[in-house]
């Protein structure tokens, strides 16, 4: 028994120093390098959602291409 809790709370610590780390890690590139976005309807057809199906396509949106206005013609570009 006394085993048991023992890998538990090994466990359990590994995970909290583990989740401390990565949340702030993940946060700071979706906010700053690239995020994942979804596009749904018939808005960006036929580039993406081409047949008119009802799924939707994720893309990886660039934060690093607009700050450095690298955006040529061509490029999809998302507005908030």
């Amino acid at each position: 028994m006394a085993q048991s809790q023992g890998w538990l709370r090994r466990y359990f610590k590994a995970f909290c120093k583990g989740f401390f780390v990565a949340v702030p890690v993940a946060v700071t590139f979706l906010d700053r390098v690239a995020c994942v976005a979804r596009v749904e309807g018939a808005s960006m057809q036929p580039s993406l959602n081409p047949g008119g199906s009802q799924t939707s396509d994720v893309v990886l949106l660039n934060h690093w291409k607009v700050r450095n206005f690298e955006v040529q013609r061509g490029d999809i570009v998302s507005l908030v």
